[in-house]
C-alpha cells in the first residue's frame, strides 16, 4: 500500500510531466488560455494515460520483453520483440485518442470545437508516450502500479495546465511589459512554477530508521588460578 501512495504523490508533484521533464509543452502552452478548455484537455489526458499505460504494461510484459512469449511454449522463450515497443505503444495510444475524440464530439460539441486540432494531437503528445516509456524504463512491477502511475501522471499534467490557465486568465488584467506579453510571461511563470514543484523533492525522502543492535553478552573465560582465588574468597567470607 505504501508504494502505491509513494508512486501517486511522486508522479504528481516530484516527477511532474510538465515541470520535471517538460513533456506535452505544445498543448500546455496552446490550450491554456481558458480554464474551461484546460480542464477538458486535462481530463482527456488523464483518461488516455489511465488506459494506455496499463495496456502498454500488459503488452510489454506478455509480448515485447525478451522471453515474454514463454507463455506460448518453451520454443518461444528466446524471442525478443522489444524493437516493436514504439509501434505498439503508439498504436494503443492512437486507438484510445480516437475513442476520446468520438466521446467528446458526441457529448460536448462546444468543448470539441474549442480544443480543435489539439484533441487528435493527443495521439502524438509526448507526455502520453512518455508515460508508457517511463513505465517501461522504471520497470513497474504490477498492473496495479501501472494503473496508479497512469492516473497520477495524468493528474500531474492536469494540475499543471489548470494552474497556468488560471494564472493566464488573471494576467490579462495585469500590467505586463509589452515585450513579455503572451508566451514570454507564460514561460517565466512556468519556470517559477517548476521551481516551486521542485520543493516537493524531499517530501518522500525521509531518513531510514536506524536498526538498533541488541547488546551482545560478553562471556569472560576464567582460568584455573582465578577459579581457585574465587573459591578461597568465598570460604573466607
Amino acid at each position: 500500500m505504501i508504494e502505491h501512495i509513494e508512486l501517486f504523490f511522486k508522479s504528481i508533484f516530484i516527477d511532474n510531466m510538465v515541470f520535471a521533464v517538460f513533456l506535452g509543452m505544445c498543448s500546455y502552452l496552446a490550450v491554456s488560455k481558458k480554464v474551461a478548455t484546460a480542464v477538458g484537455l486535462g481530463a482527456a489526458v488523464i483518461f488516455v494515460l489511465a488506459i494506455t499505460v496499463p495496456l502498454n504494461w500488459l503488452l510489454d510484459q506478455y509480448l515485447l520483453q525478451p522471453g515474454a512469449l514463454v507463455w506460448l511454449g518453451p520454443e518461444f522463450a528466446e524471442y525478443d520483440l522489444s524493437f516493436l515497443s514504439f509501434i505498439m505503444f503508439i498504436a494503443t495510444i492512437a486507438t484510445m485518442v480516437q475513442l476520446v475524440e468520438i466521446v467528446v464530439e458526441k457529448f460536448s460539441p462546444s468543448l470539441y470545437n474549442s480544443l480543435g486540432i489539439f484533441l487528435p494531437l493527443i495521439a502524438v503528445n509526448c507526455a502520453i508516450l512518455g508515460g508508457s516509456l517511463f513505465m517501461q524504463s522504471r520497470e513497474i512491477e504490477t498492473l496495479g502500479l501501472a494503473v496508479n502511475y497512469g492516473i497520477s501522471s495524468g493528474i500531474g499534467w492536469f494540475l499543471a495546465i489548470l494552474a497556468i490557465a488560471a494564472i493566464r486568465e488573471k494576467i490579462r488584467y495585469s500590467n505586463v511589459p509589452a515585450p513579455l506579453r503572451g508566451l514570454g510571461i507564460t514561460f517565466i511563470v512556468t519556470g517559477l512554477m517548476g521551481i516551486g514543484f521542485l520543493s516537493f523533492g524531499g517530501m518522500l525522502t525521509g531518513g531510514d530508521e536506524e536498526v538498533k543492535e541488541e547488546p551482545k553478552e560478553v562471556v569472560v573465560e576464567t582460568t584455573g588460578i582465578e577459579k581457585e582465588v574465587d573459591n578461597q574468597i568465598k570460604i573466607v567470607n
